[in-house]
């Protein structure tokens, strides 16, 4: 789940499937703007070669930051159930 620690650019993993953009869960973006003083944010998927093929503003609880180092004991994790 992203949390007030999320920033531009974290690699963050779709937790819903979103249709109507042909975004299904699991589909990896990156934040590319904040929104609503943080409340939202401009998710950008983009294909092997670099190519956008969707931007969306997303909820905290639709996407999951991606860690690539592992985490630090004092990080608490939530669950997120929708």
């Amino acid at each position: 789940m992203i949390n007030s620690t999320s920033k531009l650019l974290d690699v963050v993993a779709l937790t819903v499937d979103l249709p109507q953009y042909n975004l299904w869960r699991g589909q990896v973006g990156t934040i590319v703007e904040m929104l609503a003083d943080g409340a939202a944010f401009e998710v950008e998927f983009s294909d092997r070669n670099g190519r956008t093929y969707e931007s969306v503003g997303l909820r905290p609880e639709q996407v999951m930051v991606l860690h690539f180092e592992p985490a630090s004991p004092d990080i608490q994790h939530e669950m997120v159930t929708v």
